[in-house]
């Protein structure tokens, strides 16, 4: 079931279509009718007039009627244009439940609880005659189609035929039959008298009351469902009527059943919530539709559609019992469809419709889909069941010659799957239920599977391509290759159609339409209210498609519009010119026209082919606002104006494309106030004054008049322009222009005049009038008024004079025209010139006072402003005498001559120059440059191509701080805005077009701000350092350097930022992990040893060592405490034995690992000096532990022990004191080696001097403790044996750290003397394999004769026997790198992803991420690299 349509509302009783309208109606249990557009979704309209429920509706088929039923007992009849009820019919005595217009008649059928059925006559409102004989409630009564006849159906379990041919004789004549039947028949009284309806059949065979019964609309078959849950088939003619069969299935009271009007179908619904579908000839139930919560209680079906309405408890559907849409295939003039299970082939070039075969499925499903291979002539359709699983496709070879009379049917090869497409000339995919792509050839074998991305849908996408569908996304997929080549956003689609070249591709939604490039790159989107049904490309690459109700086109640039309305839905095959082919919902072929001149005229705009475009405006009747609204949107004001012959729109047009003289022909026309008041604007911006002094003289605006004199330098109008201030007696404008003139004695006299005789003599007597000011001194009152002292420092109030007076418009750029100029007709030829002759012709209005007309108001001002509105004429002094002129008939004028002149048509803008900005966008491809032209977009997708930055937040701050000091700005006038530069790096060789920006952020600035970020490293403040580390690792893509060492340098400033940032981070993050147990502290000693191999400088790697060791000895006091008190139990002598060796194993464990973290510093890259300390570190770790063995072998001397014991227990501590002492004087004999003054070389000798000797009074006192011991046998050799262990351990360690120490880069004198030891002890520990390594790298460095000899001695002794006694934690070979997310080693060889901007490491898991380093780009993406000098583009 297709559901259509569905409305919630309360409970729905009765349903009815609309005949030709796509509307229904429903009556509610709420009393309310509504009234829908199923195809629109939308509520027309409310009728609300009946008290209770309303259970019978019904359309009448010809008349905008419809009629209702109510539980109030009334019959009301509707007219929906006039939204009223026209009349109510009474005489039902209690509810009604059905009414029903007869289809030919002026008749009502109602029935009614009254256990009587009615017919009612509408036109005369009487009810014509009553239906008696059920005896209980009548639940339905329906008229026949076509005969006479009213079935009807009640609680008193039968149903009965009427035939009520009576009836139609007595209230109709001639009948349905004509005039002829009714001549034959004539009416004659009968003897005992008939009755107008009698019972023709009464069927009996429900066992509760019948709910619904309906008649068949061509056969003699009724159906009746019943409260027994059954439906019935019942078959009647004239003599009998009988029971055929029942169709069981329903498990609750079955509330209606119909007949398909077009199908051998019964389709009933019931109140177990259920709609089900019957085959009428089986009588088996086919499909069952169901509802969660929502009995069903009505049902209808459209009279002329394939549409079906249910009503239930809380609204209707509409719905559909199959997909309407015919499956069809093209391949060049041909169309193959599916019809009737018939394929048949249609000639677009002849119209030639023949079937070419038949299709021999079983299966009553239409085809979905079809696809067809021209080049071995075969084609797949796909059919899909309601259970979409069980859907399948069959493979057809396609006759070559058959007989339209009787086509072959073909053999086809049939397998399950969901979708089956044609990828290659053999091969087809099919999609299966698992949704597993399978390649099959034609012999319908599998020949491969491939692995597709999650998806439930594949579409046709070229030769070895198809489109993916998932319910979000579309992707690209190449099946040979067996990858994504692309994918666009766009949910649920349904549809995917190619234009014929595969550039682009349409694919259509439920409600949208998404036009997408070959690569799946979204073009545009298109949503509609309606649902979209079909589409297809026109010759010109515009998509064509329809709706429930339009045809529509769409350009690829987003721009759409209705073509045509439809009537029905089509589904389009092909657009060809005027003519769309297209099939309609029964595969009937039609060919409708269509004007395509709208969208090609925006084709061909977009496209920019004007003489296109030209031929369209002068030919096809392009009228409308939308036209001249998208031509404005567009920019196109010019073109608009060849469709305008409103003066009002011209006018605003002409402004909006500049175009002067077409506006001053529009305001002419107007001669509207506003409208000349806006031309002056639009004029004076462009620099055209005369206009503009011609459109103040119109709107008499005097004061800017003069002020345009006045920048004008023509003081001759401006002193006509006081002389009109005086005549106006306009004191204020008349001193204005006095000012401007500078006329000091006429600013006196108005001055004088206005009352103002201060100032008056005051204006006088500074501007030097004396004789003025005298007379006006006299004047004064000398009692009365007070003569004004005038200011010795008075300055005079004089303009500049003008240099020169412009009498032209302000110069202009000359431009070429454009391909519009002077196609538009003007009515005035030359414009400019006209202007001029009017100013000249008003010089006559500027003359002496005396020719100024003053008495006649209306005309007061019109000759001294000047410029006459008529036109040049030829008056009888021109004798120009050319209208009886003989010209021949052929010839033409050039008129294209005529139009290049320059004499005519409208201004065309200048082509705006190359900004400075897009210069440099266009110069440069270093993100830097587009940041400082202010094209944030484009410096993003360069940041995002070359390192791959996904988050643009931090950025924000450097992109403003960037773009700040991208340009200088200087201060022109103040009135001004500033004028700006734009320094270029390359100023010497830039030009007009090849600048590039000067960067304000240098790489030695980066360094600097290096050195204040180490500071903060190692004052400890963590995060204040990562934060600065951080900026500068961003900041890095924003600068520009020159040489490849500079590359260099910066590639190396990014490392160091990102090693300090991933130890910062992970530092931090151990100082967050709890330490509550002993694994936990475990994982915080692992951190730290971790955060030493991170590259940082030396200062801060000794810090990071150190907090190594000391967490280490946290751990190892922890635990050596816990043994120690051990120790302290009252044991017995063997238990106390064990207790002391566990406390010696553990502080051995604990002595390797702090060894070890030592061993770790000593590899980092360190200056000399620091290697020293890192050297002095790791010996300080190892003599603590020595001396903490000695200490254990000390105490051990001083158990009461046998003599025999008591001198195993001093040897002990001997050799243990020797080793330590060995240890301390190598690294004394180190410390000689430094090259250091010759105060200081003695002070270190003494020292090394004074360390043995110590040591050797430290064994001999141990010794001398040793032999205090009176210990037992068998205890005295446990104690031997614990201190040869104690030994061997330290060995172990003592031997990794000297070969970790050999791995620093120090200088030769110091590696030298690092292999030595190294060497040395490997070899006493018997580790030949690893000695000789030590030894060959330390030849390598060219030591002393005397040590050479020695080395190589040892390195002979080596190679007889190249193993390694012991195992230990050290591998040369083996280098690792710390994942930056989850703190973990990832070892040489290990799979690991890359930030493309810092370098960082990190474990796979992590990909897609954004880096914790960076916090701006993301893992492992795939870039081009850093960029940040030209010389890497070369």
């Amino acid at each position: 079931m297709l559901t259509k349509f569905e409305t919630k509302s309360a409970r729905v009783k009765g349903l009815s279509f609309h005949k030709n309208r796509p509307w229904i109606l429903t009556s509610l249990h709420s009393g309310v009718i509504q009234l829908w557009d199923y195809r629109m979704c939308t509520l027309l309209d409310k009728f609300d007039e009946h008290d209770g429920p309303v259970r019978g509706i019904c359309f009448h088929e010809q008349q905008p009627l419809f009629v209702s039923g109510g539980d109030d007992y009334k019959i009301k009849v509707w007219n929906y244009k006039l939204k009223r009820c026209l009349f109510t019919l009474l005489g039902h005595l209690d509810y009604i439940r059905t009414t029903f217009f007869h289809h030919e008649y002026p008749w009502i059928l109602s029935a009614s609880d009254d256990q009587t059925i009615r017919i009612w006559n509408w036109q005369s409102r009487a009810c014509i005659y009553v239906l008696s004989g059920h005896n209980h409630y009548v639940m339905c009564a329906n008229f026949h189609p076509s005969e006479d006849m009213v079935v009807s159906a009640s609680l008193d379990q039968t149903v009965r035929v009427w035939d009520i041919s009576g009836l139609r004789k007595k209230n109709v004549q001639p009948g349905p039959a004509g005039l002829e039947d009714h001549l034959k028949n004539p009416m004659t009284p009968e003897l005992f008298g008939t009755s107008d309806a009698t019972v023709k059949h009464q069927l009996e065979g429900h066992d509760r009351g019948v709910n619904w019964a309906a008649f068949h609309p061509t056969m003699p078959l009724i159906i009746s469902a019943a409260d027994d849950r059954y439906v019935k088939l019942w078959r009647m003619n004239d003599a009998k009527a009988w029971e055929v069969d029942t169709c069981r299935g329903h498990y609750n009271n079955v509330s209606c059943a119909i007949f398909h009007p077009r199908q051998e179908l019964m389709i009933s619904n019931s109140e177990d919530k259920s709609i089900r579908v019957w085959d009428m000839s089986k009588r088996m139930c086919l499909q069952t539709f169901r509802r969660d919560h929502d009995r069903f209680w009505v049902m209808t079906a459209h009279p002329s559609l394939n549409l079906f309405a249910a009503g239930h408890d809380s609204g209707m559907i509409v719905f559909k019992l199959e997909r309407e849409r015919p499956a069809f295939a093209i391949h060049g003039n041909l169309l193959y469809y599916v019809k009737e299970r018939y394929m048949r082939k249609l000639d677009f070039t002849t119209s030639k419709d023949l079937p070419i075969m038949q299709l021999r499925s079983n299966v009553k499903a239409p085809v979905f889909s079809m696809a067809y291979n021209p080049a071995e002539n075969a084609v797949l359709l796909c059919t899909r069941t309601s259970n979409i699983d069980n859907s399948n496709y069959d493979l057809y070879p396609v006759p070559k010659d058959g007989d339209a009379q009787n086509p072959d049917a073909p053999e086809s090869k049939r397998s399950a799957g969901l979708t089956a497409v044609w990828v290659a000339r053999n091969r087809f995919a099919v999609m299966d239920r698992t949704h597993v792509l399978l390649i099959k050839n034609l012999k319908n074998e599998i020949t491969k599977k491939v692995q597709i991305p999650s998806c439930d849908e594949i579409f046709y996408a070229g030769t070895g391509m198809l489109l993916l569908r998932d319910p979000e996304t579309v992707t690209l997929f190449d099946v040979q290759q067996k990858r994504t080549l692309g994918s666009a956003k766009i949910s649920k689609v349904r549809y995917a159609i190619w234009a014929p070249d595969m550039t682009h591709v349409a694919l259509l939604s439920k409600h949208s339409i998404a036009i997408c490039s070959r690569k799946l790159h979204t073009l545009c989107t298109i949503h509609e209210n309606i649902r979209v049904k079909s589409g297809a490309w026109d010759e010109h690459g515009v998509f064509i498609y329809t709706t429930s109700n339009h045809i529509k086109y769409a350009i690829t640039n987003g721009d759409h519009g209705i073509i045509r309305t439809l009537d029905m839905p089509i589904y389009l095959t092909r657009v060809k010119g005027q003519s769309v082919h297209c099939l309609d919902r029964e595969c009937r072929p039609r060919v409708l026209s269509i004007d395509p001149t709208e969208y090609r005229f925006k084709l061909a705009l977009i496209h920019r082919r004007y003489d296109e475009v030209l031929h369209m405006v002068r030919n096809a009747k392009l009228v409308g606002q939308s036209i001249i609204a998208y031509l404005q949107k567009k920019g196109y004001p010019e073109v608009a104006l060849h469709f305008v012959k409103d003066e009002k729109t011209r006018f605003g047009l002409a402004l909006e494309c500049g175009n002067i003289e077409i506006a001053l022909e529009a305001a002419r026309a107007l001669d509207d106030k506003s409208c000349w008041e806006k031309l002056g604007e639009a004029a004076l911006l462009q620099g055209n004054h005369q206009v503009v002094e011609m459109a103040y003289q119109r709107t008499k605006n005097f004061d800017k008049l003069s002020f345009l004199y006045l920048i004008t330098g023509n003081l001759e109008k401006l002193r006509k322009m006081m002389k009109i201030a005086s005549i106006r007696q306009d004191t204020s404008g008349q001193y204005q222009c006095a000012l401007y003139l500078g006329d000091v004695g006429e600013r006196v006299q108005i001055l004088k005049d206005c009352g103002q005789k201060s100032l008056a003599y005051l204006t006088a007597a500074t501007h030097g009038l004396n004789e003025e000011a005298e007379q006006l001194k006299e004047s004064f009152d000398p009692e009365t008024e007070k003569i004004p002292e005038i200011d010795p420092n008075a300055q005079l109030l004089q303009p500049p004079p003008p240099i020169f007076q412009s009498e032209e418009n302000w110069p202009r750029l000359t431009v070429s025209k454009g391909f519009f100029e002077g196609s538009i007709p003007s009515k005035a030829q030359n414009t400019m010139a006209a202007v001029d002759d009017e100013a000249e012709a008003g010089e006559g209005g500027w003359g002496e006072d005396a020719e100024l007309v003053l008495d006649d108001e209306e005309n007061e001002f019109k000759d001294t402003l000047g410029g006459s509105d008529e036109e040049e004429g030829e008056g009888d002094g021109w004798d120009v005498g050319d209208d009886d002129l003989e010209l021949p008939a052929d010839l033409e004028l050039d008129t294209g001559a005529m139009t290049g002149s320059g004499e005519e048509g409208y201004y065309v803008p200048p082509t705006k120059g190359m900004s400075q900005n897009q210069v440099w966008t266009t110069n440069s491809q270093l993100p830097v440059d587009h940041v400082l032209a202010g094209s944030f977009e484009t410096a993003t997708q360069l940041l995002h191509d070359q390192v791959g930055v996904v988050d643009f937040t931090p950025y924000t701050p450097l992109f403003m701080q960037s773009y700040t000091r991208a340009r200088t700005a200087y201060l022109g006038l103040p009135a001004l805005p500033p004028v700006y530069g734009y320094p270029h790096r390359n100023w010497r060789e830039a030009g007009a077009r090849k600048g590039q920006p000067a960067v304000g952020l240098k790489l030695a600035h980066l360094v600097h701000r290096l050195q204040s970020a180490y500071q903060l490293a190692t004052q400890g403040k963590f995060p204040e350092a990562t934060e600065r580390f951080r900026s500068i690792l961003l900041s890095v893509p924003l600068i520009v350097v020159d040489t490849k060492q500079e590359i260099t340098e910066a590639q190396q400033l990014i490392t160091i930022c990102r090693e300090y940032i991933v130890g910062l981070t992970l530092e931090g993050y151990r100082k967050e992990q709890p330490k509550s147990n002993l694994d936990q502290q475990k994982r915080v000693c692992e951190l730290a040893a971790y955060f030493t191999h991170c590259n940082l400088q030396p200062v801060h790697q000794i810090l990071t060592l150190r907090t190594a060791v000391n967490i280490s000895n946290t751990l190892s006091i922890f635990m050596l405490q816990l043994a120690a008190y051990f120790t302290h139990c009252n044991l017995q002598p063997v238990h106390q034995i064990l207790t002391l060796r566990t406390a010696v194993n553990i502080s051995n464990t604990l002595s390797i690992f702090m060894l070890q973290l030592a061993a770790y510093y000593t590899h980092c890259n360190l200056q000399p000096v620091h290697q020293i300390l890192t050297l002095r570190t790791a010996v300080n770790i190892s003599n603590t532990l020595s001396i903490f063995m000695l200490q254990l072998a000390a105490y051990f001397t001083h158990c009461n022990l046998q003599p025999v014991h008591q001198i195993l227990t001093l040897r002990t501590a001997v050799n243990i004191s020797n080793t330590l002492s060995i240890f301390m004087l190598q690294l004394a004999a180190y410390y000689t080696h430094c090259n250091l003054q010759p105060v200081h070389q003695i002070l270190t000798l003494r020292t090394a001097v004074n360390i043995s000797n110590t040591l050797s009074i430290f064994m001999l006192q141990l010794a001398a403790y040793f032999t205090h011991c009176n210990l037992q046998p068998v205890h005295q050799i446990l104690t031997l044996r614990t201190a040869v262990n104690i030994s061997n351990t330290l060995s172990i360690f003592m031997l990794q750290l000297a070969a970790y120490f050999t791995h620093c880069n120090l200088q030769p004198v110091h590696q030298i003397l690092t292999l030595r030891t190294a060497v040395n002890l490997w070899f006493k520990l018997k580790n030949y394999k690893t000695a000789s390594s030590f030894a060959r790298r330390l030849l390598e460095l060219g030591p002393k004769p005397e040590v050479a000899t020695q080395i190589r001695k040892i390195l002979q002794a080596c190679e007889k026997n190249l193993t390694d006694t012991h195992k230990l934690q050290y591998d040369e070979h083996n280098p690792f790198d710390i994942c930056a997310a989850s703190y973990k080693p990832i070892y040489r060889g290990k799979p690991l992803e890359k930030c493309p901007l810092s370098g960082a490491c990190y474990l796979p898991e992590f990909k897609g991420e954004v880096c914790r380093v960076t916090k701006v780009t993301e893992i492992g993406k795939d870039c081009i690299g850093l960029r940040v000098s030209p010389l890497q583009f070369r």
